[in-house]
């Protein structure tokens, strides 16, 4: 952070940000139950890397455990949409 205004050092960190705060504001989960998901993920992973990129890689991970947890995502779902999207010819990334 930085004046105040959140800094992502690529596109996937803004949208997965923006990802968690809009299904925490339409009621999915409370926001307060996502940092404590950050806060268990970032204690079992340890601080590999100081930088935001390991910050956000841990955001992620927090994210998808609730949304797995909460029933809305399996692990083997979401393993393959992942699976799909780095099987696609290079400049079809979104």
């Amino acid at each position: 952070m930085a004046n105040g205004e959140l800094i992502f050092e690529a596109p996937w960190q803004a949208t997965v940000f923006g990802m968690a705060r809009a299904l925490s504001e339409a009621g999915l989960y409370d926001w307060d139950e996502f940092r404590g998901y950050l806060i268990r993920t970032i204690a079992l992973r340890g601080r590999e890397d100081e930088g935001d990129y390991a910050y956000y890689d841990h955001f992620l991970t927090a994210l998808e455990t609730l949304l797995a947890d909460r029933g809305f995502v399996s692990p083997e779902s979401l393993q393959a949409r992942c699976r799909e999207f780095r099987e696609r010819p290079h400049g079809h990334d979104h």
